[in-house]
């Protein structure tokens, strides 16, 4: 059986954190990425006519999980999150690694893990979709601040993602996109690409729109932290006799202390 495209709604929740629902229309299936906020994601359902079936956890923290004890209540839904940060993830049903995968209305979901942003963090993979749930791993120009783990394991887990097709569509955990364009020409300042790009993105904000999604080929032309053996960087950075991994390191420093 051949199974259509999977319907998402993106709306905001906290203050800038993103809630993302994926539903089935013929099996009638709805997965929460993440439970930043139970009110936002409940209205969100509710406008849509949907029922909550499925949360899938990237990462512990507060901001992406405060909502999942109150969704299973409400909705009896099944929590699925990563196996390396288990005993963290409130509700937890399904624990996954790196490489599992699983069904989700006939649409097949795999799991990548990427740790960096914290020890155990998941993205979700819809490969038949071109889809990825990347949470705090990779942003629009940017990537998630390294909580609990190195630099090196966080290129790796960046690697792992842009390793993945350009077309696939990348929905991401906070609207952090504006300034991490403008870091981006700090450290990349004659990429025209770029340029074009953060000049779209600050007209887009000031409109007061999103930029989620973006596409990982689009990241890989414009995003620093995908771009450590870019040529110009290194040379800006002083940094060409250096490995990718010092250079990435450099890279997230830097963007800590803009």
């Amino acid at each position: 059986m051949l199974f259509r495209s999977l319907d998402l709604d993106v709306f905001p929740c906290r203050s800038d954190n993103f809630g993302v629902l994926i539903h089935c229309p013929e099996t009638g299936v709805t997965a929460s990425i993440d439970a930043p906020e139970f009110d936002a994601i409940v209205a969100a359902a509710e406008r849509r006519g949907w029922k909550i079936t499925h949360i899938f956890t990237t990462h512990h923290h507060g901001d992406h999980v405060e909502g999942n004890l109150a969704l299973k209540e409400k909705y009896g839904c099944e929590i699925i999150g990563p196996r390396e940060e288990a005993v963290a993830i409130p509700g937890l049903d399904q624990a996954v690694g790196d490489g599992d995968s699983f069904d989700f209305g006939g649409h097949t979901v795999r799991v990548i893990e990427t740790p960096g942003h914290t020890a155990g963090h998941v993205c979700y993979h819809l490969p038949d979709d071109k889809l990825l749930f990347a949470a705090d791993t990779l942003f629009a120009l940017g990537c998630g601040r390294l909580f609990e783990r190195p630099a090196a394991d966080m290129w790796h887990s960046l690697q792992k993602l842009a390793a993945l097709p350009d077309e696939t569509a990348v929905y991401f955990g906070h609207e952090y996109t504006l300034s991490n364009a403008r870091f981006a020409l700090s450290i990349d300042p004659d990429n025209e690409r770029l340029k074009a790009r953060a000049a779209e993105i600050e007209e887009r904000r000031q409109r007061g729109e999103y930029t989620i999604p973006t596409t990982l080929g689009l990241e890989k032309e414009t995003n620093p932290f995908l771009r450590a053996a870019d040529p110009a960087i290194r040379r800006n950075l002083l940094m060409e006799g250096s490995s990718d991994t010092e250079v990435f390191a450099e890279i997230r420093k830097r963007k800590d202390h803009f």
